[in-house]
């Protein structure tokens, strides 16, 4: 069911409303067998939460939202490693193709982050940032964050923090998924995908130690899953 959430005020974006796509707490899913998924994984998953096409038809809005809001501004899009590489690849495809069919468009370039906080499938305390030496380069710039998932919501914080220390003109973020959980800082992104229970999942980029990052569906990973593929 979509619902609206108002977003926290921030020192980097106005404050509005974004509308979602809210998993509930029961919601199913569905069985593997009626989707295509690698034989190596059968064994892993409970069942399907969100599959590939809606995926990528929530993408294209996002995209639509991104430029409608954005367009006319010179963007730096600036993709969070490593699970946000395959949404980022898709909204950017959906933007280019607004873009030459549209009147407003948003010029685009491309950096990118590395950002860890998880061991197994547990988040940490603290945040390790791979590759911020690079923010500065960033002052003076309108950055489009692109994630995969916020959680916590405290990884974003430490990350739009950073950026702070390099005076950019505009920050915003997307994130795919926005997990709902009593862990929560409160922060919500400015464009958000779906929000999900607290589960952990993967698939289309997001991982559990590095596997799944191949699955194209975003699935449940059972319990005997996480045993199998822990570090």
């Amino acid at each position: 069911m979509a619902t609206y959430h108002q977003n926290p005020r921030s020192r980097f974006t106005k404050c509005f409303i974004a509308l979602l796509l809210q998993i509930p707490d029961d919601e199913k899913g569905y069985e593997l067998d009626l989707f295509c998924v690698p034989k190596h994984y059968e064994e892993d998953l409970d069942r399907v939460i969100i599959p590939h096409g809606l995926i990528m038809d929530r993408t294209e809005r996002l995209a639509r939202d991104i430029v409608r809001d954005m367009g006319g501004h010179h963007i730096v899009a600036l993709c969070v490693l490593k699970g946000g590489y395959k949404f980022f690849a898709d909204l950017l495809d959906y933007i280019k193709a607004l873009n030459q069919n549209c009147d407003k468009s948003v010029p685009l370039t491309v950096d990118f982050i590395r950002l860890k906080s998880y061991c197994n499938d547990q988040s940490t305390n603290s945040v390790k940032v791979i590759g911020g030496d690079e923010l500065s380069t960033l002052t003076g710039k309108n950055v489009l964050i692109v994630e995969d998932i916020v959680e916590t919501g405290r990884t974003m914080e430490t990350l739009l923090s950073l950026l702070s220390e390099c005076n950019p003109k505009m920050v915003k973020v997307v994130s795919l998924l926005v997990k709902r959980t009593p862990r929560s800082s409160g922060y919500r992104p400015d464009y958000m995908g779906f929000e999900v229970p607290d589960w952990f999942l993967v698939g289309y980029a997001l991982d559990y130690n590095e596997y799944f990052r191949d699955l194209s569906h975003i699935c449940i990973l059972n319990e005997k899953a996480k045993v199998k593929y822990k570090v």
